[in-house]
C-alpha cells in the first residue's frame, strides 16, 4: 500500500514510559515490543516528509475526583499523572522538532483534543496508527478517526498490548467496522 506523505499522517498513541518501560505502571512487555517497530516507522515517514503526531495519554490528579461513572483510576489504579516521568513518551522515540504532540485525557485523541483541527490545517486524510494499547487507545483512536472521516489503517506489527488476544480482537474490528490494517512491510510512502 502506497500512501501520499502530503496527506497522510503517522500516528502514535501513547509509548509512553508508564506503558512501555518496566518500572511503569501499566507496564505491559508486548507494549515494550512496540518500541522498535513504531521507530522503524517514524524514521520511515521523517525521511519521506510525513508528519508525525504523538498522542500522551496524562491524567491530572483530580481528573477523575468528581467522576460519577467514568474513573479510569479505579478501572487502571492511578497512571501517566500529569508532570510525572510516567506521562512521557519513551526516550526511544525522541520527538522531532516538527513533530505534533496531542496531550489527551482519555482513550479516544481526538476527544477534547485540537487533533481533528490539525490534520485538517495540513490538508491530512490518511492515519496511519500505531502504538499502545491496541484494544484501547489504538482502538477508540482508530474509530474516531474513522467517523470523523479520516481513513485509518492500522499497523499491526507495531501494536502494543497486554495479551496477545488484546491485539488480534483490536485488528479484527479495526478492518472489520472502519478502518484497514496492513503491516510495516506493506507500506511505501510517495
Amino acid at each position: 500500500m502506497e500512501y501520499d506523505a502530503d496527506s497522510t499522517a503517522l500516528i502514535v498513541v501513547d509509548m509512553q514510559n508508564g506503558f512501555c518501560h518496566l518500572d511503569g505502571s501499566l507496564y505491559a512487555p508486548g507494549s515494550e515490543a512496540a518500541i522498535d517497530p513504531v521507530g522503524d516507522l517514524v524514521d520511515r515517514a521523517h525521511d519521506a516528509g510525513m508528519p508525525v503526531v504523538y498522542t500522551r495519554d496524562v491524567h491530572p490528579p483530580e481528573q477523575f475526583d468528581d467522576a460519577h461513572y467514568y474513573d479510569e483510576f479505579d478501572r487502571w489504579g492511578e497512571h501517566v499523572v500529569e508532570g510525572s516521568w510516567e506521562a512521557e513518551i519513551v526516550d526511544d522515540l525522541p520527538v522531532g522538532d516538527d513533530d505534533h504532540v496531542v496531550v489527551k485525557h482519555t482513550y479516544d485523541a481526538f476527544y477534547q483534543t485540537e487533533l481533528e483541527g490539525w490534520l485538517n490545517a495540513h490538508g491530512i486524510e490518511d492515519l496511519l496508527i500505531c502504538g499502545t494499547l491496541a484494544n484501547v487507545c489504538v482502538f477508540h483512536t482508530a474509530g474516531s478517526a474513522g467517523v470523523r472521516d479520516f481513513k485509518p489503517v492500522v499497523i499491526e506489527d507495531a501494536l502494543g498490548y497486554i495479551e496477545e488476544g488484546d491485539r488480534e480482537y483490536a485488528v479484527d474490528h479495526c478492518e472489520f467496522l472502519f478502518g484497514e490494517v496492513t503491516t510495516s512491510k506493506e507500506l511505501s510512502f510517495a
